[in-house]
């Protein structure tokens, strides 16, 4: 195999069938669902031999920049980080995948990957990827292709050909989009492979299919790509030019239409825990069939799913085939035959404006997070922390006044033209209308309690003057 593949992550889903952990503020590939990792850095993990694998791209939108950026920095890992200017569907990203690596190298073979995927035999991934490298060079579009365990309507499935150059890739016969049951049931019966989602492809050669099948996204994409402009770290695609991208998946744009499309079977032990029935699957039973996390108490209960988060006790008595998922805002409970769908259920949630439908307590910022203690009509208590080294905007507030007390770590507050160091178990007092700004000097997260006391407490109550993250 010639040079390196070019990982490229997508990573702006939102991942809504699992919530409540799932939040679109906070989805799925960003926390940790099976293991201590998130799946985003479990697929940054596999991709680390620098023998085969180049530097990563990871294609995601604003909302999620900085968390990509800050998990990227826990794993040591550095990446080309893409801004989509929207949400779209796989499509576009994949067209300014393979654009992008090929600024790179015209040469390059481009291996697209789910941010919120689980592979749980990471040494069979990069033998697969080895495999279909050679038909990747020698232009083939080579998905991974899983056995199914039954038939699943929300999956593509592939019918396998003949074999190519007597390798373990196979040339595809037939690339079908999510069929109804007993579609699917056919398939399985006629031995059909699951499509993973991850692509390996020579760059030129994608390009190349794209500009045949759909020219439109093509050149949005290509323009997309020509008018980027660099923000702190990222890359921010131009933005009109993308808006005239179709929003379609690589799936119904590329794959289903081509004859370059080529599949390598693979156990790898892999899902796209695309459901709490899909954790639950993935994730060790006990005796019972019964899977775990945070404190949970189950008695009587069989082939179930508990979990908490955030130290809520969570206990279960007399169930079975049930999921139970416990967050400090928001309980779900759920029989597992209906676990796909949370999303009907989340979308009925927006109707009836409950903000836990989208946003998590805990709100993540790129200086570290802040979270909601307690909230009435005139006041609102946050805990507050401040990784090190990190600066809040230079603010001021229009209806309320704000009191800091300071539990760990050191404060540099500045209120006016007075800066001032705070300490553990000291305060300040930002008087309304004042111009202010938090900032952690020391070598250890800086938390605090704040109060906030006014009129009008919502969070666009923020007029930033400065602001070393860019933002307005």
């Amino acid at each position: 195999m010639a040079g390196q593949i070019v990982p490229v992550i997508m990573c702006g889903g939102a991942g809504t069938r699992l919530w409540p952990v799932s939040r679109e503020s906070m989805p799925k590939q960003f926390v940790p669902l099976v293991g201590q990792a998130s799946t985003f850095q479990q697929v940054l993990a596999r991709i680390t031999d620098p023998e085969l694998f180049a530097r990563p791209i990871v294609i995601t939108n604003a909302d999620f920049r900085f968390v990509v950026a800050e998990q990227l920095r826990e794993r040591g890992i550095e990446a080309d980080i893409v801004l989509e200017p929207m949400r779209c569907d796989s499509g576009p990203a994949v067209t300014v995948a393979a654009v992008l690596a090929a600024e790179r190298d015209r040469n390059a073979l481009v291996l697209v990957l789910a941010a919120d995927h689980v592979i749980r035999k990471p040494e069979e991934f990069r033998d697969t990827c080895r495999s279909a490298a050679s038909a990747a060079a020698e232009g083939r579009i080579v998905t991974f292709g899983i056995e199914p365990t039954g038939p699943v309507t929300s999956y593509g499935y592939i019918r396998p050909g003949k074999k190519l150059n007597g390798a373990s890739v196979r040339a595809v016969d037939a690339f079908v989009e999510k069929p109804d049951a007993a579609t699917a049931a056919t398939y399985v019966a006629d031995r059909y492979l699951w499509n993973s989602g991850n692509f390996l492809f020579h760059a030129a050669t994608m390009l190349s299919e794209i500009e045949r099948f759909e020219p439109v996204m093509a050149e949005a994409g290509k323009a997309a790509v020509a008018g980027l402009t660099r923000d702190l770290d990222f890359m921010r695609l131009a933005a009109e030019p993308f808006a005239r991208a179709p929003m379609k998946s690589i799936d119904y744009a590329v794959m289903e239409r081509t004859e370059l499309a080529a599949v390598v079977p693979a156990d790898l032990g892999w899902s796209d825990v695309g459901s709490w029935n899909s954790v639950w699957e993935v994730i060790d039973h006990d005796a019972a069939g019964n899977a775990t996390g945070g404190p949970v108490v189950m008695m009587d209960s069989r082939n179930s799913l508990a979990r908490s988060d955030e130290s809520v006790l969570t206990t279960v008595v007399g169930l079975d085939d049930v999921i139970v998922v416990s967050t400090a805002d928001a309980v779900l409970v759920a029989s597992r035959a209906k676990a796909e769908q949370v999303k009907v259920l989340v979308e009925e949630l927006k109707l009836r404006n409950y903000c836990a439908a989208v946003e998590h307590r805990r709100i993540y910022r790129p200086w570290g997070y802040y979270q909601d203690v307690d909230i009435a009509a005139r006041y609102r208590v946050k805990r507050i922390v401040v990784k090190p080294g990190s600066t809040l905007s230079l603010q001021k507030h229009f209806h309320r006044s704000e009191h800091w007390v300071v539990v760990k770590g050191t404060a540099e507050v500045t209120i006016g033209n007075d800066v001032r160091t705070v300490h553990e178990n000291e305060s300040s007092y930002i008087p309304i209308g004042s111009i202010h700004r938090l900032a952690n000097p020391g070598k250890i997260p800086l938390e605090l309690i704040e109060v906030q006391v006014g009129s009008y407490l919502g969070e666009d109550d923020i007029v930033r003057l400065d602001d070393v993250y860019g933002r307005g």
